[in-house]
């Protein structure tokens, strides 16, 4: 006849479970409590990125607000449209818009500073995957070419001129690479039609 030898407590199944258990709930609590102890100095460092960031296209004399610290998402025709707000005196004086566009080899996220009477005040490429030596002129740390939506607005040039001059505008193009420069002339321009069809949300102005 058999009989069934009974295994050890720290063999049963159920022990076993217990420390595995228990070890799960300790790594959950340390990494708990490291993401607590991080959280401040994470959220700080964010903001002096995306501050550094708003820099290059807004600059400091027309603010007295921290626009990094004014992160708004609006839905403008049907899409949510991601942006920061500056303001001087309390009143909105300008914002940080993010854009996309279309390039040669995909997608051209873009960062624009308006000023509240519509100009532009500065003009970022923020990522693109265009080709390298040619599309990429776009980048400010391979070109000054972004440099040339500075001061421009929707009156200046007027319509025709924004477009590259290959195709009658007023913005070089480059050679090899119209495609490029061309998304990114009429991201820019669209970017700016948004922001004059919805004055009065992106500057949280009364009677919008």
């Amino acid at each position: 006849m058999n009989q069934s030898v009974a295994l050890p407590v720290r063999e049963q199944p159920y022990y076993q479970a217990f420390l595995l258990s228990l070890f799960a709930l300790f790594v959950c609590g340390a990494v708990a409590a490291f993401s607590a102890m991080t959280k401040e100095s994470i959220l700080a460092r964010s903001i002096e990125d995306t501050q550094r960031q708003l820099v290059q296209v807004l600059p400091q004399s027309l603010y007295d607000n921290m626009p990094s610290q004014e992160e708004i998402t609006l839905t403008l025709g049907g899409k949510p449209v991601h942006f920061f707000r500056a303001r001087k005196g309390g009143a909105g004086s300008g914002v940080a818009l993010f854009a996309e566009t279309s390039g040669y080899s995909g997608v051209i996220r873009i960062l624009l500073g308006i000023d509240a009477n519509g100009s532009l005040t500065g003009v970022r490429v923020l990522s693109h995957t265009e080709t390298p030596g040619l599309g990429d002129a776009i980048d400010l740390n391979k070109s000054q070419w972004v440099l040339s939506f500075n001061g421009k607005s929707l009156q200046q040039p007027d319509e025709k001129g924004w477009h590259v001059k290959k195709d009658g505008g007023q913005f070089d193009s480059f050679t090899g690479a119209t495609i490029t420069p061309r998304a990114v002339v009429k991201g820019v321009h669209e970017a700016l039609q948004l922001f004059q069809r919805h004055q009065n949300e992106f500057l949280d102005r009364k009677g919008s």
